[in-house]
């Protein structure tokens, strides 16, 4: 896991959070704001997986290199 994923996860979880607790109270403002934030977090949490799907493909391709070398 990478920072953006741990980052997205937290910010996606807060921002339900917040959105939950507009609806009971009947803050529609609170409500958008954390369906905002729960969003905001998806996408940083999907940059950290695409991330981290770039740096395996790249260890792979490094392996497959190093055994043809042998």
């Amino acid at each position: 896991m990478n920072k953006d994923q741990v980052k997205g996860a937290i910010k996606e979880a807060a921002g339900e959070v917040q959105e939950h607790v507009g609806r009971l109270v009947g803050n529609k403002e609170q409500e958008a704001k954390g369906h905002a934030r729960e969003m905001e977090g998806k996408v940083q949490k999907n940059v950290g997986d695409a991330k981290e799907a770039v740096a395996d493909a790249a260890d792979d391709a490094a392996d497959a290199v190093r055994k043809a070398t042998r």
